[in-house]
């Protein structure tokens, strides 16, 4: 293709991608199906001539990791700025309002992990370590693609009325069913990326050493632990530092809050993800905890949502990138190795297994709906529901596969494929009526605590 139908392409897509969430809004179909399916469509034509990533290839399966890589660091970084609710180590009264957020992430990850992997191996056939990879790659929810089912950002759950010297511990936020289902969905998505790699390393220990087992004790010990606790002091520490710089530095050059400087978000990812990887910590467990700690110097200041904004502009861009290139390669050959195996796995995955886990997860001595961080049956078969797969899959699959040779490595990347186009339809498709007819039930206002 000439070079001028490249930028004809990436205008069109781009003007696309800006004017589609204000005109899809109130109907049934989210823009990143839209997109997808739009990438769909151009694969079939002369203008994908350049643009088909082949996922065999090690520069193109590089190209996918690190683009997929940023991508979620963006969303990991809006995330944690966008969280309203208070979580202070330091305070175990915080820790109860995040309540639906532990047991997702210490139940039904896992669950959905084990449960994907069983699948794999005992019913379809595939190879201990190949099932381990597939229930790894697959068990994030993605912080990417489920904004129409996530909080609205900075502020947007604090009541206008509320006093602005309110301690950052003492929980500030509006608690209603709706909001209910999109801190736990949010929270989830921030939080169990960073926790799904211990996983993806297990999968590739198998390939390495033959047997999990044998090397048990330290995978408990380094990837479960050691990294996860590296990863949150490194982005507890950073965002602290960089918050205390922003807004109480001695030399008024310093304190950007006042100059309005949003791009310290990018630097604080950066700066943080790179501290990280550097002491073999995880880095997706890193920029979220870093987020958070930024979040919680001066929380009700308006330069959180300038931050915001502007992390939310990039993840935009990136996520329209990441879309249009999978669409592409759905039509182009990625889905030539899907068999009958991958549509089961993937279906089962959206519809049954992610519900099921999350749904039992979440019902395990559950807080009661009439305080903050409880879900009634409802919010959570909503909660549940929307498990969402998307850029975090596809970019585990894509350093899964550069550090480890597994058996049937094209099967599993057409399945992930298979899986993130079905999850982006169906949830799209579901999203905003599922919402709309939540906020719109008459319901009482829940106790803060």
């Amino acid at each position: 293709m000439d070079p001028a139908g490249y930028f004809l392409l990436a205008g069109t897509c781009l003007l696309v991608a800006v004017a589609l969430p204000t005109l899809l809004h109130r109907y049934a179909v989210s823009p990143a199906m839209v997109l997808l399916l739009v990438g769909v469509v151009v694969g079939l034509t002369p203008l994908s001539d350049g643009l088909v990533l082949d996922v065999a290839d090690d520069h193109d399966r590089a190209l996918v990791e690190h683009v997929t890589e940023l991508t979620v660091l963006v969303a990991l970084m809006g995330v944690g700025l966008a969280i309203d609710r208070p979580l202070d180590l330091l305070r175990p009264s915080t820790w109860r309002t995040w309540s639906p957020t532990w047991r997702l992430l210490a139940l039904a990850l896992p669950a959905c992990v084990a449960a994907v992997a069983l699948l794999g191996w005992a019913a379809l056939g595939l190879a201990p370590a190949t099932a381990l990879l597939l229930g790894a790659v697959l068990s994030p929810t993605d912080p990417v693609l489920a904004s129409d089912v996530q909080v609205g950002g900075p502020g947007s759950s604090i009541a206008d009325d509320e006093p602005d010297e309110t301690p950052y511990a003492e929980d500030q936020t509006t608690s209603t069913e709706s909001s209910e289902i999109r801190f736990a969905l949010t929270s989830e998505a921030g939080l169990n990326d960073g926790l799904a790699f211990p996983f993806v390393h297990a999968a590739v220990l198998v390939v390495a050493g033959g047997s999990f087992l044998t090397g048990a004790a330290e995978w408990v010990s380094w990837y479960v632990v050691g990294k996860l606790v590296l990863g949150v002091l490194v982005g507890v520490l950073v965002g602290r530092g960089l918050g205390r710089l922003a807004f109480r530095a001695r030399s008024s050059s310093l304190r950007l809050a006042e100059q309005g400087e949003p791009l310290l978000a990018l630097a604080a990812l950066l700066t943080t993800y790179g501290v990280a990887e550097l002491v073999r910590g995880y880095g997706f467990v890193a920029v979220f905890a870093c987020a958070m700690a930024l979040r919680a110097a001066e929380h009700r200041h308006e330069y959180h949502r300038a931050m915001h904004d502007v992390v939310q502009r990039l993840e935009r861009l990136l996520t329209l990138v990441i879309l249009l290139l999978l669409g592409i390669a759905l039509s182009s050959g990625l889905l030539d190795a899907l068999d009958w195996r991958g549509v089961v796995a993937g279906t089962a995955l959206v519809l049954l297994i992610r519900p099921l886990t999350a749904w039992l997860s979440l019902s395990v001595l559950p807080r009661t709906g009439e305080r903050a961080g409880g879900l009634d049956r409802r919010a959570r078969l909503a909660v549940a529901f929307f498990g969402i797969r998307g850029v975090g899959s596809l970019y585990y699959i894509a350093w899964a596969t550069s550090h480890a040779e597994f058996t049937d490595a094209a099967w599993v990347w057409a399945t992930v494929g298979f899986t993130v186009a079905f999850s982006v339809l169906v949830h799209g498709v579901a999203a905003t009526p599922v919402m709309r007819r939540i906020e719109d039930t008459p319901e009482p206002v829940p106790e803060k605590a």
